[in-house]
């Protein structure tokens, strides 16, 4: 394991869960949220990002943290482990609020300075929506590359523990595999 993607809803744990096996592989981690918004929420222009995801697949190594799905033909091909980070909704909300009260008119630390946490109810919808509305998608391309990369579901923090503790025993079979 030495590219990885972490995918999932917000709230899931993406950023957390890609510091933890960064640490643990001593692999440098890439917040995808850090480099797509600047100052004041606004985005990355589509080919200046579309190039820096580029530049950054090309690394050796690295965890990568974000959705992103415009993404996906870069990082994907270029990615030996995708980890999808399956929670239910109310979780996700739930860390939703708990990061809003935490990071209250500051940026956090996986995001660009500038960026101070804020929800808003288009972010909820989406949160809400998730499981069924991009969670199909995301199962659909995790069976198309599954021959080929390593894909990993974790459907709780028990999950999120067990890969942890494996993956801290051998950090080359963490010893999960797709579920859904």
């Amino acid at each position: 394991m030495r590219r990885i993607l972490v995918i999932g809803s917000g709230g899931a744990g993406k950023s957390t869960l890609a510091l933890r096996i960064g640490q643990c592989l001593g692999v440098p981690v890439i917040h995808l949220d850090a480099l797509y918004w600047r100052a004041g929420w606004t985005t990355v222009p589509k080919d200046e990002w579309t190039r820096e995801v580029i530049r950054l697949v090309a690394a050796d190594a690295w965890v990568m943290d974000g959705n992103y799905s415009g993404t996906f033909d870069v990082r994907v091909p270029a990615a030996d482990t995708i980890i999808f980070l399956d929670l239910p909704r109310l979780v996700c909300l739930w860390r939703i609020v708990k990061r809003r009260i935490r990071f209250h008119g500051r940026s956090r630390p996986d995001m660009s300075a500038g960026c101070p946490e804020q929800i808003n109810l288009e972010f909820l919808d989406w949160v809400w929506k998730y499981r069924r509305t991009h969670r199909p998608r995301v199962l659909d391309l995790l069976r198309s590359v599954a021959a080929e990369k390593r894909v990993i579901v974790l459907e709780s923090r028990r999950d999120v523990e067990r890969f942890m503790v494996n993956l801290a025993a051998d950090g080359r079979n963490p010893g999960v595999g797709v579920t859904g």
